[in-house]
């Protein structure tokens, strides 16, 4: 019978007993430990302050010490083997002995780090709660997004809302061929009625509680997906916000993550990997979010006054904004400095071990807290939230695993997370390059236009140039043409007398384009012109997305757009008359129109 190689360490260093300790753990039967208090006696040719010094390992045929004793130890673990030839490589043996006894003369410095970094075991922690969190809460982000996109869907895109879905594709058909499958990926395909499009939605939600409930969360995951992809392929402007996509590069992620049983009790260990994804996804979010503000070129970030115009020039705010943009301009700028830092510095936490990767998600969930305190941003701040909750691990929740999973991961979820993060690690990166200004090379390129159909490999960055100015549009509907009168949208700023809303997680998709459309002209804006009609025509659908009609029980002969200069009420306009806001017209953004024939 072969004697198995035993590590003799010092029983006494608290240094030396976290890392056997994980050690153990990943060498498991092939390698015994023993502390050198009780295995000196049976190496009597090996001084006791040598054990002192140094772990030694015992083998067969070989004894060794330091760097070179842990690495052959290490490389008894699976996967590990390499550990031993490396040992080997020129200059390797140097170096490593090198920082072997750096470290070794200040384990009680190192110990203390490592409890810091690690916390009281080294051993890596179970994540099957957290990775069922992680799924329970991305199915609640699908939940919230295709109750809200299916209370607004044929307004938007259906057969008599403002950009119909179905005629769009009959374009696309006769345009792009076979092509169109990848280019438009949809279920649409199939139908694009106004009952179809509805039943996407409802589809789609009842999809996510299965992943809320964790009740076949694996397939309801991928159907998610694939029909918020559908979706967002189908919907124009109103399916192009940096949350939608957002959502579906975490939902794809989330296809490996989720069990594909039907209840979490016969389920496989949740893929590590698949869990790794989501974190480097939350650590480009924020790094990208950060590096296109410093290198947009814009000097409101650079001189730290961003915040200064951001409360009040921000889509849809809510009364707490109004509030802090009374802060001083200090007080703005010591805000603007603390997202730099959480934008900039904490993502680079989430490469490191347990406790730092965590404070930097806590860091990134506060930052989307206050965000949310402010402003109304859909599903936004719940989905990077839920991302920030993949930094954590099941002893943050005071799990304590007491067995093993009884499956291991399947080999094809395996290869599947491998060539998700070979995509979105390699876009990621050169996606970063391009915001620092180096131009991806043309594979890189090309491989990022392949692939963005499926809108699940991205690059992000809110915000990147600060608005300073606030135009507003409000819709002006007459019977005759000398009377005009104000058709109010639900959310948006407009009656100056009206409360900024809180409205999220809701996402008023027509409200949030109005704002884009502000910052141009209508021809920048296709979209709006078929608004106005549709109003004229009275369509139910999109005159449930604005509020109530002024023509009580009739429809308007002739429609224009006006534009607003709108800026927050001062404190004493505020106090004076009870007004958020103040506005002054500035002139048409839309020409009067008609039916009339």
């Amino acid at each position: 019978m072969t004697r198995r190689p035993v590590l003799v360490f010092d029983g006494d260093c608290g240094f030396c007993r976290l890392w056997i300790e994980r050690w153990r753990r990943e060498t498991g039967d092939a390698v015994d430990y023993e502390p050198y208090q009780s295995a000196a006696a049976r190496h009597a040719d090996v001084p006791r302050e040598a054990f002192r010094e140094a772990i030694h390992l015992f083998e067969a045929d070989k004894t060794s010490r330091g760097a070179e004793a842990a690495l052959r130890a290490l490389s008894y673990a699976p996967r590990l083997g390499w550990l031993a030839r490396l040992y080997a490589a020129p200059g390797a043996a140097a170096l490593s002995e090198a920082v072997y006894r750096f470290v070794a003369a200040r384990r009680p410095l190192f110990a203390r780090l490592t409890r810091l970094l690690w916390g009281a075991s080294t051993v890596p922690a179970p994540v099957g709660l957290t990775a069922r969190l992680v799924v329970a809460g991305l199915g609640a982000c699908y939940l919230i997004a295709f109750v809200s996109l299916g209370t607004q869907v044929r307004g938007l895109i259906g057969s008599d809302g403002i950009m119909p879905a179905a005629a769009m594709l009959d374009s696309a058909r006769g345009q792009l061929g076979a092509a169109r499958f990848w280019l438009l990926p949809s279920v649409a395909w199939l139908s694009a009625s106004d009952a179809a499009l509805s039943a996407y939605c409802w589809l789609g939600a009842a999809a996510s509680l299965g992943m809320v409930l964790g009740l076949a969360a694996g397939p309801c995951a991928l159907l998610c997906w694939t029909l918020y992809l559908s979706l967002c392929a189908i919907g124009s402007d109103f399916m192009s916000f940096q949350w939608d996509v957002l959502l579906l590069e975490a939902g794809l992620i989330a296809c490996f993550l989720a069990p594909w049983s039907w209840t979490s009790r016969k389920a496989s260990a949740p893929s590590r990997g698949a869990l790794w994804l989501l974190r480097l996804l939350l650590l480009k979010l924020m790094l990208q979010s950060g590096l296109v503000k410093l290198f947009s070129g814009d000097p409101s970030w650079r001189d730290l006054t961003a915040l200064t115009y951001h409360y009040w020039t921000q889509p849809l705010p809510t009364p707490p904004a109004w509030w802090f943009n009374l802060l001083p301009s200090w007080a703005h700028k010591a805000s603007c400095l603390v997202l730099f830092a959480i934008e900039l510095a904490a993502p680079s936490l989430i490469l490191l071990p347990r406790r730092a990767r965590a404070a930097g998600g806590i860091a990134i969930a506060i930052l989307m807290l206050l965000i949310a305190l402010t402003g109304n941003y859909g599903i936004f701040i719940a989905l990077t939230v839920v991302l920030c909750q993949s930094c954590l691990d099941d002893r943050f929740f005071g799990r304590v695993e007491k067995a093993p999973a009884k499956f291991a991961p399947p080999k094809a979820r395996a290869r599947g997370v491998a060539a998700v993060a070979a995509l979105s690690l390699s876009i990621g990166a050169f996606g970063t390059l391009a915001i620092l200004g180096v131009d991806p090379p043309a594979p890189a390129r090309a491989l990022a236009a392949a692939v963005s159909p499926l809108r699940s490999f991205n690059r992000y960055g809110l915000f990147s140039v600060m608005t300073r100015s606030r135009d507003e549009i409000a819709v002006e509907v007459s019977a005759d043409g000398r009377e005009w009168l104000e058709w109010p949208f639900p959310y948006k700023p407009g009656d100056p007398r009206r409360a900024p809303p809180v409205v999220a997680p809701h996402m008023p998709r027509l409200d949030w384009q109005c704002w884009f459309a502000a910052l141009g002209e209508p021809g920048d804006s296709p979209w709006f012109a078929n608004l106005m009609f549709r109003l004229l025509e009275g369509s139910p659908s999109v005159t449930g997305l604005m509020g109530p009609a002024p023509l009580a029980g009739g429809l308007p002969l002739y429609a224009r757009a006006v534009r607003y200069k709108t800026e927050f009420a001062s404190p004493e306009v505020r106090r004076a008359g009870g007004a958020w806001w103040t506005r002054e017209r500035k002139g048409l953004f839309f020409p009067v129109v008609s039916l009339k024939r």
